[in-house]
Order: structure tokens, then sequence, then C-alpha cells
């Protein structure tokens, strides 16, 4: 095919993809991406990870800022947009909100052309890299967002396209990029960093299968069993004197040669079963990678990575054994089991592997079959993991459909469907499909804000900051909104970083409590005493809001149609 030709087709993908991401970036902020702006903000004004938590009013919490690069770099690219908002006369708040809208739009389709150029250095497609490349950014829709893992999953298509090179080539930056990925992963998301190992895992357990299968392990083992008695013999027989046990010894050692004979033929009987094996395999294909073990000495190294952080709690090592140990992964739902019958973008994924395996008779490499075994387990346990298994297992499905295309095709129907593609019509046609996607995920975003005023106390914050003294008020809050309070410089109960709240990073469990008191598993007036809180903010319809507003201790200073706000009275007026 002409240079041309892949040329304009790849600038048609990149154009394509790169639209694509914009319109389904999402423009209103979620949770994680307030508390996200003040760290942020907090670490770049004292310039230090204190490893303490600025932000709640519980006294002397530890704070391990597991994401502080991340969370640094939003600050910046906000105060950024507030700056420049702020020159031309815009309200400032919605310039670094813009600011924050426009680096998720760039991320995502970093992202995208990664994952397109990532499918075509390993599998040596085109169309086929295209098409499932926009289907994992379809895939990944729900998690594309202005939190870490956005700068993770980029980092995650990094390491794959670097170990595949790497095992290729053997060049040495390749080798140096898996560090820095490592390093920059244990600084941006240090809940995720043990799965840059996990990601890795599938090539060093292809290996070492390997390996086992033609060592003919049982049979060495045995052979050098046998030759190690066959050599204390002969050194015992030298200080014999009696003819008889010389004669016995010698007998000895004679069968035993003969084991070891019958041992060697073994041996090569067992690789020769091997290559059979091999060659007459109907699924199975082994597929032998010269720089395996270099690789493996790189992730040894990579393994020193997580003490490249200013945390002084080798954060990077601990944080998800502490997460996994603890009560929050049970209530937060993205970290729940899968239910496949409410996820439809796991089942279509599940299905389309299920069909390759069952129903094609393209051979798949140890390593393919165990990353998408081992991603789909990870995905069965945490609904989370769908979008690595779309976001990694894709190269594994495009391997497969690549070999059953090429097993088949003996006409190169990619090389016409490309010649035909970068014609003037066929560019036409693409832009009109294009035109129509962007219309329909951009449409309902059209009028979107960047805050949510049902799910954030937008008002009411407004309010507490206008009528109350936020330094001498203990508020308690829901789970849900304490990001934005936070956010609004409102000391908070508990906000969305789950693990500052757990037993596991700190002494208490403010995370059981305050689902406890919102969901009325305790008396909330037991609670609030034990606490002292002085004011509750809580969403209109909750059941906590229903009894308050019963309650003679209890006095509502504010309601809107989302959220109310009431005054504990005895504590008041004590």
């Amino acid at each position: 095919m002409e240079t041309k030709q892949i040329k304009k087709f790849n600038i048609i993908a990149i154009i394509c993809i790169v639209i694509f991401c914009i319109t389904i970036s999402p423009k209103t902020l979620q949770n994680d991406t307030f508390y996200t702006i003040k760290i942020g903000e907090h670490i770049i004004e004292t310039s230090t990870i204190d490893m303490k938590d600025p932000f709640s009013w519980h006294e002397d919490l530890k704070y391990t800022y597991p994401h502080w690069l991340y969370d640094t770099g939003i600050y910046l690219i906000y105060n950024a947009g507030e700056n420049i908002a702020t020159s031309i006369g815009i309200n400032a708040e919605t310039g670094g909100m813009t600011a924050i809208y426009i680096s998720t739009m760039i991320l995502a389709s970093i992202l995208g052309i990664l994952i397109y150029k990532t499918n075509v250095k390993i599998n040596q497609n085109y169309i086929v890299s295209f098409f499932l490349s926009l289907g994992v950014i379809y895939l990944l829709r729900n998690f594309i967002a202005a939190r870490a893992q956005l700068v993770s999953y980029i980092l995650f298509t990094l390491e794959i396209l670097f170990i595949e090179q790497f095992l290729s080539t053997k060049k040495k930056r390749y080798a140096v990029g898996l560090f820095i990925i490592a390093t920059l992963i244990a600084n941006c998301h240090a809940a995720v960093w043990y799965l840059f190992f996990i990601l890795a895992l599938p090539y060093v357990g292809e290996a070492l299968l390997i390996k086992l299968m033609e060592s003919n392990l049982s049979y060495r083992t045995k052979r050098m069993i046998t030759n190690y008695k066959i050599k204390k013999l002969e050194k015992t027989i030298i200080n014999i004197q009696d003819e008889n046990k010389k004669n016995k010894v010698n007998y000895k050692i004679e069968k035993l040669k003969k084991q070891k004979k019958e041992l060697d033929e073994k041996i090569i009987r067992g690789s020769l079963a091997v290559k059979k094996m091999e060659e007459k395999s109907l699924r199975i294909k082994i597929e032998r990678r010269p720089n395996i073990k270099w690789l493996i000495l790189v992730l040894v190294i990579c393994l020193f990575s997580g003490l490249l952080t200013p945390q002084t709690s080798f954060e990077p090592y601990t944080h998800m054994i502490k997460l996994l140990s603890g009560n929050t992964t049970a209530s937060i739902s993205e970290h729940l089991p899968i239910v496949l019958i409410d996820s439809i973008d796991t089942l279509i994924i599940l299905a389309i592997i299920l069909t390759l395996l069952i129903f094609t008779d393209t051979k798949v490499t140890y390593k393919d079959f165990f990353m998408l075994g081992g991603l789909t387990i990870l995905t069965l346990i945490s609904r989370r993991q769908v979008s690595i298994l779309a976001l990694i297992g894709v190269y594994s499905i495009n391997k497969i459909i690549t070999d059953f295309i090429s097993k088949y095709d003996k006409e190169g129907i990619e090389n016409k469907i490309i010649k035909e593609f970068v014609k003037p019509y066929g560019i036409l046609v693409t832009i009109l499909v294009l035109i129509l996607c962007g219309i329909t995920f951009y449409r309902p975003k059209i009028k979107d804000k960047y805050i949510n005023v049902a799910l954030y106390p937008v008002q009411a914050s407004e309010f507490i900051l206008n009528n109350l003294n936020i330094d001498n008020i203990r508020l308690f809050n829901n789970y849900n909104f304490g990001s934005y309070l936070l956010y609004k410089d409102i000391p908070v109960f508990i906000d969305s970083r789950c693990d500052l709240y757990s037993p596991e990073f700190n002494e208490k469990d403010i995370f059981s409590d305050a689902l406890n008191i919102t969901g009325l598993g305790v008396y909330y007036e037991d609670k609030f005493e034990e606490y002292g809180i002085t004011h509750i903010i809580t969403n209109a319809d909750s059941k906590l809001k229903m009894l308050l507003e019963k309650d003679n201790n209890y006095t509502d200073i504010y309601q809107d149609d989302y959220f109310w706000i009431f005054q504990r009275n005895i504590l008041v007026e004590k």
C-alpha cells in the first residue's frame, strides 16, 4: 500500500478520534474534582506534603495525598483559567472550570490517539484498530472525567506499548520509559500503582509456562538426583576393599546409569512432544519472547519507583492493601462486584471475547489468554475495572481478529478499504457520520453546567458562608457532596476521600458513622452529641431531613429545592 494513503488514513482516523473524544467528555464536574482543586491549591500554597488533612473539622486526621501530583496539576490549570477569566472580565470560577473542561477534552483526545497508535503498532493493522479504538472510547465514556484515573489510563496504555516495543527491540529507552511510567503512577494515582505490575503479569506468566513445558522439569529433576547418586557411589567404591561389596555397588551404578539414559530419552521425547503439540494445537499458539528475562529485570527495578514520592508512608505499597482491608469498598458502588445484567457495556465486551474464542479457529497466545482471563476476573470483582478490561483487553481482541482475517483474507481487503476510505466520497461519508455522532453525543450536554445544583449545595453553601461563622460550627454533611463544601472552604464532616475517614488510615471510623447517620442505622442524636455537631446540611428528599424537620431540638434555617440546613438547638443553647 502507498505511504500517502496510509498517512491520509491516519490523519482521518486521528481527527475522527479527537472529535469523538471531545464530544463524549463531560462538562459537569464530578465529586472528586472539587477536592482535587483544593488539595492542589493547598500544596502550592504550603509548598509541602504535610501528611495532614486541612479541610475537615476533625482534629489530627492523617492524609497521605495519594494523587498529589495530579491534584497539583489540576489546580494549576484551574488557576490559569481563573487568571485568564479575570483579565477579560469573566467570572473567575467559570474560567477555572472551563480550563478543567478543556484539559479533560485534551487528555481524553490524547488517550484516544494513544489507544489507536498502540493498536496499530502491536497488531499492524489500521481499519480494525480504528474501529476498535472508537469502541473503547465509547465504553470509557462514563470513566472519562477530571479525575486522576484519566491520567492513569494514558499511562497504562503507554505501559503496554513500551512493554511490546521493549520485547521486540530491547531498546533501553522503553525500559527507562517503563520506570518513568511506574514513578508517575505512584505520584499521580497511588491507589492503582499495583495495576502497573498486574498488567505485566501475563507476559511473565506466559514465559514461565513455556519454560516449564519445555524444561521437562520432573524428568530433569530425577536425572539430577540420579546423577548425584552415581557420583556419590563412584566416590564410595574407591574405598571398598571387599570384592562382593564392590560388585554390588558397581551393579547399582550401572542400574542408575541405565535409569539416567532412560530419563535422557524421556526428556528428548518430551521436547519433541511439546513441538508436536505446538504444531497440532487448534487454539493455543506458543509465542516465545527472547527479551522477556530483561523485562522481568526492568519490572523488579520498577518496584523501587514507589519510593520516589514525597510521601513518608510508603503510600504506593500500602494504599490499596489498606483500602481493600477496610469497609469503604463495600459501600462505594464503583468498588462493588459487578452485576452483569445491569452493565450492558460489560456484557458486550464479554460477548465479543467469548465469540472470538468459541466461534473462530484462530490460535490464541498464552499471554492474550491470561490477559483477557485476568482482566475479566478483575472486572467481576470490582465494577470499576470494566474500564481496564476495555482499555487493555482491546489489544488482545485486536490480535485475535487480525489473525482470523489474515488466515482467510487472501485478497488484502484492508488495503482495498483504506483506498476507498481516502477517496473524496469516502472522506465525505466519514465526515457526515462523524458530524452525526458528534451531534448525538454532544447535544444532551449543550445545556449542562459545570456544577449540577441538584447534586451539590451551591446556594446552600453561599448561605453558610454569609450567615454562619464557619470557624465555630461543626457541620454534618452527606458523603456525596462533602467535596463541594470543601471546595467552597467550608470545613466538612466527610467528603469523597473515603480512605481518609476509615480506621485503616485513621483511628476513627468516621466513614461508617456518616453512612449510618444518613441511612438511619443509628440514632442520629447520639452521634451528633458524640461529635458535637451544631449544624446539619442534608438533601431535601432524605429520610434524615424528614426526622429533623419534626424534631423540636432542631430548627431549619435554610431550605431550597434540593438542600436543607438545620441548626441543633441543644448545643447552640449550651
